[in-house]
């Protein structure tokens, strides 16, 4: 008889919940949007009301706050990183989150599989 590691069972069952959840997410940002340009301004909106902010992160080795997210003129989601005075924009698709992660941030992680469908096979990008 084969036994299952109640470790590697739980994860999976755990990973199966949060992929519903992201699901769920990205079912509630796109909500009512018609095309791909809506649904990327659905999840700006999401990460407005829902990503703690500022948080810290280390990008290239360095210590960073992010201070905002906002959208270029191109459509891209980016977050705004200082460091004293210096700023910088990073994609969101792109950014390292913290550990502990900041609130909200499963915003971040629905919004990177939905871009990942959507760059292989539109499933959610109406053009």
């Amino acid at each position: 008889m084969a036994r299952v590691r109640k470790g590697k069972a739980a994860k999976g069952i755990r990973r199966a919940a949060d992929e519903a959840r992201l699901d769920e997410l990205i079912e509630e940002a796109i909500v009512d949007c018609y095309n791909e340009s809506e649904q990327i301004t659905g999840f700006l909106t999401m990460l407005e009301e829902h990503l703690a902010l500022p948080f810290s992160t280390i990008i290239l080795g360095t210590e960073v706050t992010v201070e905002r997210i906002d959208i270029t003129d191109d459509e891209v989601i980016v977050a705004t990183c200082r460091r004293g005075r210096d700023r910088q924009w990073i994609s969101v698709l792109d950014l390292p989150l913290p550990r502990p992660r900041p609130v909200g941030s499963e915003w971040i992680d629905a919004y990177r599989k939905w871009s990942r469908w959507s760059q292989r096979n539109d499933q959610y990008a109406e053009e």
